[in-house]
């Protein structure tokens, strides 16, 4: 009788739910599972052909090989002749450079146990910071925005608010293909509720934006202007939620006087878009009861990426949509434990803290551990204060 495991797949960032059944002979098969609340059995292209990747050896290094110089051909060596070499060269090095002299780079699909050990290694054992992941690479730009609008490194919504939204704004990403048992769940959900309103922000049209209600194809690099046109009009319209900015936001103003700098007309030229899609988002935005704003690498991997990301969480907190069913910025993320290794250490850069709209300190940080509690769709009263934040401007 065949094996049966559970365990997440270790591709992108969404975590389905993967059953692995071992045979008699050894080789592999792969499910969905269907208890999973992500995927719930589902599985996209990679997910399903995972079996094959593992079973696949003739790319994979299956015992310890070495050479003492580059012209050398490498042959096979046992494990602790292997790590005594390595050990040899490292502490020879650090004797001679000191210990700032080495660097170790590790994968967002570590465990997180595995992070943890390596932190220990490099920060406790060797004695310095350097060292980097994928949890810096695809997210640091989320990050520092998450903790300058929320003050923690937290997705403040869950996958089940996916079908309990009526608007989703889909900026500078393409889940359709990059994350798409994400957009299998958007689709359905779609599907089962006609009212569900998508807006898609991308300078391509991609397969996302074909199921996108309001296409705004704008240029690269203008999402800022795009996102502080969408605050204007809400403003001015008093579209926003001033009993939630009072209670749990400060430096409103500031963000309001900042967006009225440019008029509409003059984004959408920035944008190279209409000024009447523009209002046609606005509008979809203050018709609505919910808000899950989703983005990935278009807003993350830029020189302005923070500044990027903040002005969409803007948007879910001039509106209020944020620890609602339904409602709050969602990061989607390019390997499945970016998070995991920030939360032991391994995102050595520090980011300064500016002037910009946050939500009001107010309690919901886990004082015993020191961690921020997730928000959850319930938690609306336990908003922290946060940031909505701002700079220069395109």
């Amino acid at each position: 009788m065949a094996e049966h495991f559970k365990t997440t797949c270790c591709y992108c960032g969404v975590g389905c739910g993967v059953i692995v059944q071992k045979q008699s002979n050894g080789a592999l098969v792969v499910q969905g599972d269907k208890e999973h609340p992500v995927n719930r059995g589902m599985l996209c292209s990679k997910g399903m052909n995972l079996h094959y990747t593992v079973m696949d050896k003739t790319d994979r290094l299956l015992y310890p090989e070495m050479r003492y110089h580059k012209q050398m051909p490498k042959k096979r060596v046992s494990w602790d002749t292997a790590l005594e070499r390595a050990a040899r060269v490292f502490k020879a090095i650090i004797e001679k450079y000191g210990p700032k002299s080495v660097a170790f780079y590790a994968s967002g699909q570590c465990l997180t146990e595995e992070y943890y050990v390596v932190n220990k290694l490099v920060k406790g054992f060797i004695g310095c910071n350097n060292i980097d992941t994928n949890s810096r690479l695809c997210m640091s730009s989320a990050v520092a925005a998450y903790k300058m609008s929320l003050g923690e490194d937290s997705v403040p919504i869950c996958y089940d608010d996916i079908e309990k939204t009526d608007l989703i704004f889909v900026a500078g990403a393409n889940p359709a293909w990059c994350h798409p048992i994400i957009w299998r769940r958007v689709e359905a959900a779609k599907a089962n509720n006609p009212a569900l309103k998508i807006i898609v922000s991308d300078p391509r049209k991609t397969q996302t934006c074909q199921l996108a209600d309001v296409h705004l194809q704008i240029h690269p690099g203008t999402d800022i202007t795009l996102h502080h046109a969408l605050s204007r009009i809400l403003i001015e319209k008093g579209e926003i939620d001033l009993p939630f900015i009072t209670q749990h936001t400060e430096g409103f103003s500031a963000l309001a006087a900042k967006v009225m700098q440019r008029s509409i007309t003059e984004a959408a030229q920035i944008c190279g878009i209409s000024k009447e899609d523009i209002y046609e988002a606005a509008d979809l935005i203050a018709r609505s009861k919910g808000l899950l704003t989703m983005w990935t690498m278009g807003l993350n991997q830029s020189v302005r990426g923070v500044d990027k990301n903040v002005s969409l969480i803007n948007l879910n907190l001039i509106t209020g949509r944020i620890g609602k069913p339904g409602c709050g910025p969602f990061s989607l993320t390019g390997q499945p434990n970016a998070m995991g290794g920030r939360e032991v250490g391994a995102w050595p850069i520090s980011c300064q803290r500016i002037d910009c709209f946050q939500v009001r300190k107010t309690g919901w940080r886990c004082k015993s551990s020191g961690m921020g509690k997730k928000f959850r769709s319930t938690q609306a009263s336990l908003l922290r204060k946060c940031s909505m934040r701002w700079r220069r401007e395109i």
